[in-house]
């Protein structure tokens, strides 16, 4: 078997600026914050969107470290 090779592919996240991951950054957040008072009021049907939101952060703050702020 031939070895894997790993083709990357560039996302929208990568060709952003700072300053435009900072301000995904702080929707991201906000969107966290209102999806976590929609679960504990109970009116967040789709639970799995807490996680993706969190993962999606953690991507751009990737991003942000990578970049050197």
């Amino acid at each position: 078997m031939a070895p894997k090779k790993e083709i990357k592919k560039e996302t929208a996240k990568e060709t952003l600026t700072n300053d435009a991951l900072q301000s995904k950054l702080v929707d991201l957040k906000k969107d966290a914050m209102n999806q976590r008072f929609a679960l504990a009021t109970g009116q967040l049907p789709k639970t799995h969107v807490i996680r993706k939101t969190r993962r999606e952060i953690a991507r751009v703050k990737t991003q942000l470290n990578k970049k050197g702020n």
